[in-house]
């Protein structure tokens, strides 16, 4: 399949979250994931699955992209996890990201919630947004 743009849009979300100050301040750097690293420090964020679809118009290849972020802490619980929550929010909601391929439509936040994870100490956080890129 060609014209998704996906792997653009996943690389240009890195790099801006990475840059993002404020988020990476309450992680104590720029600790975000494709594969998390042994031992690695709490708190973090990890790109999670995607689905992407058709979003084409009669003149226009577009994709629908499904995207899915994990927020990771064990300190200060549900409130870290907010906390992180709405530095990624203030800098993906209707960001206005380059691509290296395609163009990004828009970029918006759908839905988040937190999870206290099996082992009783970690608190997890998924936030969820739609992307539709379109070829240029």
């Amino acid at each position: 399949m060609t014209g998704t743009h996906d792997w653009a849009l996943q690389k240009a979300l890195v790099t801006a979250l990475s840059a993002h100050a404020p988020l990476t301040g309450l992680l104590g750097g720029p600790h975000l994931y494709d594969r998390v690293p042994p031992h690695a420090a709490l708190p973090y964020v990890t790109l999670g699955d995607g689905t992407w679809r058709d979003w084409s118009t009669g003149t226009e290849s577009g994709v629908e992209h499904e995207l899915r972020l994990h927020v990771w802490a064990r300190d200060g619980g549900r409130r870290t996890i907010r906390a992180i929550a709405d530095a990624i929010h203030s800098c993906l909601h209707d960001a206005d990201l380059a691509l290296e391929s395609g163009h990004l439509v828009n970029l918006r936040f759908v839905s988040a919630r937190i999870l206290t994870d099996p082992d009783g100490r970690t608190w997890h956080g998924v936030l969820d947004y739609r992307a539709v890129t379109e070829d240029i």
